[in-house]
């Protein structure tokens, strides 16, 4: 009996680490995120900004699409459970979040949105085809932003929402942000917790000692 419980597992992994599995994982998962894509190209109100800052999911769609095949990648349901909580609760939040008040000039959480958006660029196009929304290993990146901070795709995320609760401030919207940033904070942790078990990622872990903002933490 042991020795099939041990066995399961690796069946499973091997599985989900078929070329052709991860290819129709990847694109059902993005699904989300072409239809908000059509959605905000399509609207009658479409902002420059909001127009620059679908670029990085341009990008995201790709990437997936084209992603590399993992080594392994975390069976553990509650980690992939989280990955879709996280993921999609940040379309929902965008698609759904409750009106607010401007607590600034507009100019202030425009120019952060930009800023955001140049990270989220830079770090998605290092990141290339390593990409995924639950823990996997594809390879490990250590250039571009990734030389500062391990997490630099959502260090952008939080410059996001950081504009967002300064363009449109309501006591329910900061609530479901910090809400976001915490489960996308444990998201990283596990992410780490996982690829840790790479030689090549712990040494960087120990080089990188930052996981969202250089110096800070």
């Amino acid at each position: 009996m042991a020795a099939v419980q041990t066995a399961n597992p690796s069946r499973f992994i091997g599985f989900l680490t078929t070329p052709w599995v991860d290819k129709t994982i990847a694109i059902i998962a993005i699904t989300p995120n072409v239809l908000e894509l059509y959605h905000r190209y399509t609207a009658a109100n479409l902002s420059f900004v909001r127009a620059v800052a679908g670029i990085q999911t341009i990008i995201l769609v790709l990437t997936m699409v084209f992603r590399r095949t993992p080594v392994r990648v975390t069976p553990n349901p509650w980690y992939w459970l989280l990955a879709f909580v996280a993921t999609y609760g940040l379309i929902a939040f965008y698609a759904f979040a409750p009106r607010g008040t401007p607590i600034v000039a507009i100019i202030v959480p425009n120019v952060l949105v930009l800023i955001s958006v140049a990270i989220m660029i830079w770090a998605r196009v290092s990141l290339g085809r390593s990409i995924g929304y639950v823990p996997a290993d594809r390879g490990i990146i250590t250039s571009g932003p990734y030389r500062f901070v391990r997490h630099p795709i959502y260090s952008g995320l939080f410059v996001t929402l950081f504009a967002f609760t300064l363009r449109a401030y309501s006591p329910l919207g900061l609530l479901l942000i910090l809400v976001i940033v915490g489960l996308f904070m444990l998201k990283s942790v596990i992410e780490e917790r996982f690829l840790c078990d790479n030689p090549e990622y712990a040494a960087y872990m120990k080089q990188v000692r930052h996981r969202w903002i250089p110096g800070v933490g």
